[in-house]
């Protein structure tokens, strides 16, 4: 690959990982880990491999329509969008900025996708609103099939829960 090659793919990477995800837009499809790679194919077009956070996800159709008007907009109209499940994304993936912005905006972030199951079970997701982590399951969908509603038991407010995965 040439320098000129990889300036030009870099910047692509750097403007789609930049696409708010359309489910949760205060976060980036970058810090959700949702780009998986920006490289030149064979056929020397640009191509953006990307992950669902889920199979089924329904925001996958726009994420492919945004990620190629990025494309387009940046001079790659034949750009693709390449779509792949294996590995399955994991919450490991979200960024520490992204995990922080999900807690500024009262969704709290997962623990660690690999945490042994006693860990998961004997801690409380911590409330973004006052952090006490006396908190409950109140609904297993939230706003998005990725996230489930809990009330924390301290302050009685209600908030969402990115799931990990």
């Amino acid at each position: 690959m040439t320098t000129a090659t990889r300036s030009a793919v870099d910047e692509v990477r750097r403007l789609v990982e930049a696409v708010p995800d359309p489910e949760l837009p205060l976060i980036s499809l970058g810090d959700l880990g949702v780009i998986r790679d920006v490289a030149l194919a064979d056929d020397g077009v640009v191509e953006v491999t990307i992950t669902p956070t889920y199979t089924g996800c329904p925001a996958m159709e726009t994420i492919h329509g945004s990620i190629r008007a990025v494309l387009a907009g940046c001079g790659h109209p034949d750009g693709r969008v390449r779509q792949v499940l294996s590995p399955a994304w994991t919450t490991d993936w979200i960024s520490t900025d992204g995990l922080r912005k999900l807690a500024e905006n009262g969704i709290a972030p997962p623990g660690p996708a690999g945490a042994p199951l006693p860990v998961r079970i004997g801690i409380g997701v911590p409330c973004p609103n006052c952090g006490s982590a006396a908190t409950r399951p109140q609904s297993a969908f939230g706003a998005t099939r990725c996230q489930s509603i809990l009330v924390c038991t301290a302050c009685r407010e209600t908030f969402a829960h990115m799931r990990a995965t």
